[in-house]
């Protein structure tokens, strides 16, 4: 019982300790591991994949994918600058990058780092389509995402020790139902819907960006058509998904993209 009040204690202490607000959001996150460790490991992360992978330069879909990021970043600026978090991209390192693969996909590390693979132009098609996908993984990078995700799996282990520490005494077969049960509602009632979470916040935060930056947030509905039908085929169901699915994530984009355009207009950007 007193090792079971010590764990309890111990928990709660680092959920209180280890929670940070983020602007973007306007939520307290889980910070676990601070963006001290986090940053380095990225960027060297980043570096490697650089060496291994083909870097698409000096074409004009190297230089779109720039000058889009760069936008980003600016629009990001703008909007902390604007809500009194100077400062909050201090330690980010920006490089865009355009990588030749053809997996339909996009990402940006932690700090800043944007890779877009090749395989993805077709799909957005226009400024528009890749200010989409460009501002929607900054956008992950923007509100700590992958911290929260490293947090949130520390917690999922160290539920797993009290879970084992609670049924130490128990027999084997006890134990076992005890942990797979214990994972199936972590995952599906915790970890998952944590993941569509953030790409509704990511959709969220990225039609802002790129609103402020002059691209049209209206096109992102018609980018994620587009990607609905490439990638169309057997799709798990939402709940069974880190994402939400095509339907819900359109809605909701049609929902946000007012919001989006009031906030641009804001930094005197207007659109028809």
């Amino acid at each position: 019982m007193k090792s079971r009040i010590l764990f309890c204690g111990i928990l709660i202490i680092a959920l209180v300790i280890s929670c940070a607000k983020n602007p973007f959001t306007g939520k307290n996150t889980l910070a676990l591991v601070p963006n001290s460790e986090i940053l380095p490991s990225a960027f060297a992360q980043y570096g490697q994949f650089l060496k291994e992978n083909k870097v698409i330069s000096g074409t004009s879909d190297a230089e779109k994918v720039e000058k889009i990021g760069i936008k980003i970043k600016n629009a990001a600026e703008k909007w902390l600058n604007a809500n009194s978090y100077k400062g909050y991209l201090k330690d980010y390192q920006w490089e865009y990058k355009l990588v030749e693969s053809k997996e339909v996909n996009a990402w940006c590390m932690p700090g800043g780092k944007i890779v877009v693979y090749s395989g993805i132009l077709p799909i957005t098609k226009d400024d528009d389509g890749l200010a989409t996908v460009m501002g929607h993984e900054v956008a992950h990078a923007l509100a700590n995402h992958g911290q929260q995700r490293m947090s949130a799996g520390m917690l999922q282990q160290l539920g797993a020790v009290g879970v084992a520490a609670a049924t130490g005494n128990k027999s084997s077969e006890t134990q076992q139902i005890a942990m797979t049960a214990y994972g199936a509602v972590t995952q599906f009632g915790g970890m998952l819907p944590f993941s569509r979470s953030h790409e509704s916040e990511a959709d969220k935060i990225g039609l802002t960006l790129m609103a402020i930056a002059g691209y049209n947030p209206e096109q992102s509905v018609v980018f994620w058509s587009r990607m609905a039908t490439a990638t169309g085929g057997n799709k798990p169901p939402e709940f069974m998904s880190t994402h939400p699915s095509d339907e819900t994530r359109i809605a909701n984009l049609r929902r946000l993209v007012p919001e989006a355009k009031a906030e641009a207009l804001k930094f005197g950007v207007t659109f028809k």
